[in-house]
């Protein structure tokens, strides 16, 4: 199975482009998603961030408020990390097993989506990396307006992330998306193209 993991910033397209997949019933693992399930109550994960972090972020429902949460790590990179040090690897081990379930039933070609695919480690889950970009001015505009965002929090949000030299650096294609959505889909098409010419090449040896 060919595994593509896709990558970018906030703001950036992604969305777009595991929809161009989803279209072609083509299986996308959302590594947000995966996030959520980490935190199910019951699990290694859940049990972890509560010894952590404090029984108040438990809600009365038995969830994670995942606003208390937010609460006790937003600015605090140190408690930040120790969150993420436990999450990342509850998402990684979720994903594993969902590639190999659909790998073992016969499927080609999956996406892998996440936005700290690089920050997290995950790379050598995938076959190739996408990395859609966009100008950080343009995604600070698309920001504050679809997150109804004053200008200076959007900024702010996307200067706490890699940069886009850093994702291009690592990237085995990356898509553009500084333009209108149709140029942004004119890009993922001409990359789709190019992916099925070298998944027949390959196939081919």
């Amino acid at each position: 199975m060919h595994v593509i993991g896709l990558t970018g910033g906030i703001a950036s397209g992604k969305s777009t482009v595991t929809k161009f997949f989803r279209d072609r019933n083509i299986p996308v693992l959302d590594a947000d998603l995966l996030g959520h399930r980490t935190y199910e109550p019951g699990t290694d994960t859940f049990r972890a961030v509560v010894a952590t972090f404090g029984d108040d972020l438990v809600a009365p429902d038995g969830t994670i408020d995942r606003r208390v949460l937010g609460g006790k790590v937003f600015g605090k990179p140190d408690e930040l990390k120790k969150l993420t040090d436990i999450v990342w690897p509850g998402i990684r081990k979720l994903a594993t097993a969902e590639l190999s379930e659909l790998e073992v039933g016969g499927t080609g070609l999956a996406v892998l989506e996440a936005a700290v695919l690089f920050e997290a480690g995950w790379e050598d889950l995938a076959d190739e990396i996408w990395v859609v970009v966009v100008e950080p001015d343009i995604a600070v505009q698309r920001l504050a307006t679809r997150n109804n965002m004053d200008e200076a929090a959007a900024r702010a949000r996307i200067a706490s992330q890699l940069s886009n030299a850093e994702r291009t650096a690592r990237a085995d294609v990356v898509i553009e998306n500084n333009s209108t959505l149709a140029g942004l889909e004119t890009a993922i098409q001409r990359a789709w193209e190019t992916l099925q010419q070298r998944l027949k090449a390959a196939a081919g040896r």
